[in-house]
C-alpha cells in the first residue's frame, strides 16, 4: 500500500518514554485532521502497547529499546508499529485474552491487548520467544466532515 508519509524513531523502554511515545504518534497522526476522540483511542492504544513492551519484554532488563513506525496511508488510515527486542511472548492467543497476564502478582489488569483491539480496527501482534514482539495497528481517520463518519 502507497505510504503518504512516515515517521521512525526509537527510544529507551523506559516508563518515562511511554508519554512521549503517545504524544508522538498523536502529533503526527494530526496531520490527518481527527477528531478529538480518535486522538485519545488513538493515544490509548498506543500507551498500551508501549507500557507491555517496557513492563513485559524488558521486565529486569535496563537496556530494552522500542521502536515506532508510523505510516499516513490512503483514505485516513494510520498505521502504527512497535517492536521490542524482548522476551517475547510464548502463546498469542492466550496473551490475548482479556485478563490474562503474564505477571498477576502485579496490579495489572491484563487488558491491554483488549484495550488495542478495541480503539483500532485492526490489531496483530507477531512474537518469537527470545527475540521479541511487534505489534501493529491499523485505524481510520473519519474527518468531522467525512459522510462515513458514524
Amino acid at each position: 500500500m502507497h505510504t503518504i508519509n512516515e515517521l521512525k524513531c526509537s527510544f529507551p523502554a523506559r516508563s518515562q518514554n511511554e508519554s512521549f511515545a503517545r504524544t508522538m504518534v498523536c502529533a503526527f497522526a494530526a496531520q490527518l485532521d481527527p477528531t478529538v476522540e480518535e486522538l485519545a483511542d488513538l493515544r490509548t492504544a498506543v500507551s498500551e502497547a508501549v507500557t507491555n513492551s517496557i513492563v513485559h519484554a524488558y521486565r529486569g532488563m535496563d537496556d530494552g529499546i522500542i521502536a515506532i513506525t508510523v505510516r499516513l496511508l490512503p483514505d485516513s488510515v494510520i498505521y502504527v508499529r512497535i517492536t521490542d527486542k524482548g522476551c517475547g511472548i510464548a502463546d498469542i492467543p492466550k496473551a490475548m485474552q482479556p485478563l490474562y497476564s503474564s505477571a498477576p502478582a502485579e496490579e495489572r489488569a491484563g487488558l491491554g491487548f483488549t484495550v488495542m483491539e478495541s480503539f483500532t480496527d485492526k490489531l496483530s501482534v507477531r512474537s518469537t520467544v527470545g527475540k521479541g514482539t511487534t505489534v501493529t495497528m491499523r485505524k481510520r481517520m473519519r474527518h468531522e466532515s467525512d459522510p462515513a463518519r458514524d
